[in-house]
């Protein structure tokens, strides 16, 4: 009797519980949905292969792509947005040096990242990525350009979307880009290949480099994906950045007029490019139309063109114009360069390809160093001299491997042409 009274008093207990659960639950507030994450964020559905990237702005938080203001919660994000209206912080004593957190409302240029990557390559892209979102796109959220001479796997395309804030696009290079052309000697090209592995030339024997460099030197920029774009920044697998960006590189170039971009510079291996500038010298007879007044011949050579002096940018950082890249003036220089073979009876890196023609085809005022940009590729670095540069950066480079004035560098040759003065404290960094 008393152990069936004891339960019908926990029965009693129970309900009594339950009772004030759903009264608490049906008293409450309403819970909040979801936040909804901005077009393009890395929940969005990649495109699929081929699609092209769309290149109007969006206003994030808004359902329009209108480049007025709207409520306060909107932010103004696109590209017919007036720069005016949204100076960019250069200095710590502009507004907005502090504001590193949200996306930054103003102007976006028609810009993207690319990336030339295979699937086993994921996790060292994977590395860069999120140096560059932490340091920069987060705030931009620009696109995102992949590029392979293979198809790209699931695990690729799953994994650098989810990284990318933008938007992620990924391209098949074909096969005529990837590949020795018609008027290559095959037999030729493979005893050069068999010296160079015999004198232990970087690279000297591998046919994939020498593809890799064929193609950024010509053919990156006529893919289809990037025909959508005007800007492009390029991005290789396990770099550093040490440094906060507190603006956008794509707006510096387009509204200072810079075609080309770099942050380190250094002396090419002779033993690649033997008969580089023989071909260059070529092109400059056949077509002086092409070479402008005002260039950087003074980078390159110390004789007024007779030889070369084997200084280059170094291209697997660069910002640059793809318009630039897709003129008649670029597309005469590579053809004549890609005719007489060099890139496989030799070596020719796209760097010094590249550099050549910058430094011959443009202004010297239309290449820009970024100096405040800190960047790492193995072996070099660039960290921005001087302590007080650093600290408002918030970098984390040690300066004592800065390689901008080290003696195998060729920056101080580019301050020297163009009249900049050197930072203080670059005496302290030479060797």
């Amino acid at each position: 009797m008393a152990a069936g009274s004891a339960r019908y008093v926990r029965y009693i207990l129970f309900a009594f519980f339950v009772l004030a659960v759903f009264y608490f639950i049906s008293n409450s507030g309403t819970i909040e949905p979801p936040i909804k994450l901005p077009a393009g964020s890395a929940t969005d559905e990649t495109p699929a292969k081929g699609k092209s990237p769309t290149t109007g702005g969006t206003t994030v938080g808004s359902t329009g792509g209108s480049s007025n203001a709207g409520t306060k919660d909107e932010l103004r994000v696109g590209p017919n947005l007036d720069p005016a209206e949204f100076p960019m912080p250069m200095s710590p004593a502009d507004p907005g040096w502090d504001d590193l957190s949200g996306v930054r409302e103003g102007p976006r240029m028609n810009a993207t990242f690319v990336t030339l990557a295979r699937n086993g390559d994921i996790w060292e892209i994977a590395r860069s990525i999120r140096q560059v979102e932490d340091r920069f796109n987060r705030r931009y959220n620009y696109d995102w350009v992949f590029l392979n001479d293979k198809p790209f796997d699931a695990a690729f395309k799953k994994l650098t979307t989810s990284l990318v804030s933008g938007k992620t696009f990924y391209g098949e290079i074909p096969k005529e880009h990837w590949s020795f052309p018609p008027h290559i000697d095959q037999d030729k090209a493979k005893k050069v290949r068999e010296d160079m592995a015999q004198r232990k030339i970087i690279y000297g024997d591998s046919i994939s480099y020498r593809h890799m460099c064929r193609f950024e030197s010509g053919f990156f920029f006529h893919q289809p994906l990037m025909l959508n774009y005007d800007y492009y920044w390029r991005v290789e697998p396990s770099v550093e950045l040490f440094c906060d960006i507190h603006y956008d590189p794509f707006r510096v170039m387009h509204e200072g007029g810079k075609k080309y971009s770099f942050v380190l510079s250094l002396y090419e291996y002779v033993e690649t490019i033997p008969t580089l500038w023989e071909s260059v010298k070529k092109f400059i007879k056949n077509h002086p139309e092409h070479i402008v007044p005002g260039n950087s011949m003074g980078f390159l050579s110390d004789d007024g063109g007779d030889s070369y002096n084997h200084c280059h940018f170094w291209s697997n950082f660069e910002i640059g114009s793809l318009r630039w890249l897709r003129s008649q003036a670029y597309t005469d220089y590579f053809e004549s360069l890609d005719q007489d073979g060099g890139f496989f009876y030799e070596r020719w890196g796209d760097a010094p390809v590249h550099s050549i023609a910058a430094a011959l085809m443009l202004k010297k005022e239309e290449i820009h160093f970024f100096n405040d940009i800190a960047y790492y590729h193995v072996p070099f670095t660039h960290c921005p001299t001087g302590d007080k540069i650093r600290q408002q950066l918030k970098c984390h480079c040690n300066p004592k491997d800065n390689f901008d004035w080290k003696g195998y560098s060729c920056t101080s040759r580019y301050f020297e042409i163009n009249g900049l003065e050197k930072p203080e404290g670059w005496e302290n960094q030479q060797d």
